[in-house]
């Protein structure tokens, strides 16, 4: 986290962007931060416990959470047909806890990060509409990475062995950060502007397709599961992927009115 505020601010510098806000909007950005910072905590948590296909599929349910957590801030009403999807999808949830019941914490920490996810996509789809994007990213982060340190602070975790980090370690954390965070962070909050957070997070969820891909041709054994598993991962792309074609139908219709 320190990596990208340090890109970013990089970032501000060069735009000379200025980066003032109010003292409300300073706590609440700070806040959203504190919710970023918990979700990568439960999604990296979630692979540590269990991996990575199983942290994804469990990911894909923020599409479930928007849905509800939307229509509240937005102020609109409730899609019936976004909760039927919503529905179907924690039922192949639950398929997939009972074949798999050896990553049942790995499914808790990865749906916990889809919660949190959507939570501070809606947020920022908000700030975003008074806030540039990149001001927000630096507050945000900013807050992030201080709460983050203060939680590890008090548990106990700073040691030398925490900050024993090999150069390969360093290279690929700055890849992550750079190209992995710092710039698409700042593309997908300025996205906000055009689609709403439900589309964002629809969006986000390919990230299931291809992250199990490229995990199981890197890690192989480790990444292979039951026939369970693959038929629940199915019956949640299908139904996030229909919702989003349904939604297409539904707006050729009443261009067509």
């Amino acid at each position: 986290m320190l990596i990208t505020i340090i890109t970013i601010s990089i970032y501000l510098i060069a735009t000379k962007r200025n980066i003032r806000v109010s003292k409300n909007d300073f706590y609440k950005l700070i806040g959203i931060g504190a919710i970023i910072a918990f979700h990568w905590f439960c999604f990296y948590n979630a692979i540590n416990v269990s991996n990575v296909s199983v942290t994804l599929v469990a990911f894909a349910t923020g599409t479930l959470f928007t849905s509800l957590i939307e229509p509240i801030f937005y102020k609109r009403k409730i899609i019936r047909y976004e909760i039927v999807f919503g529905m179907v999808i924690i039922a192949a949830i639950a398929m997939i806890f009972k074949v798999e019941t050896q990553f049942a914490w790995g499914i808790i920490f990865g749906m916990l990060a889809a919660l949190t996810s959507s939570l501070f996509t809606v947020f920022n789809g908000l700030m975003v509409r008074r806030i540039p994007s990149s001001v927000i990213a630096i507050y945000e982060l900013s807050g992030g990475f201080i709460v983050l340190s203060i939680y590890l602070l008090f548990t106990g975790e700073f040691s030398s062995h925490f900050f024993t980090i090999t150069p390969y370690a360093w290279l690929w954390l700055s890849i992550l950060s750079v190209l992995g965070t710092a710039f698409p962070f700042i593309a997908s909050v300025n996205l906000m502007k055009k689609i709403s957070p439900y589309t964002i997070t629809l969006t986000v969820n390919l990230e299931t397709v291809y992250g199990i891909v490229i995990a199981y041709f890197l890690w192989k054994q480790n990444e292979s599961m039951t026939v369970g598993f693959y038929i629940g991962t199915f019956v949640i792309l299908s139904t996030i992927f229909g919702n989003a074609i349904f939604k297409q139908y539904l707006k050729r219709q009443e261009n067509n009115l």
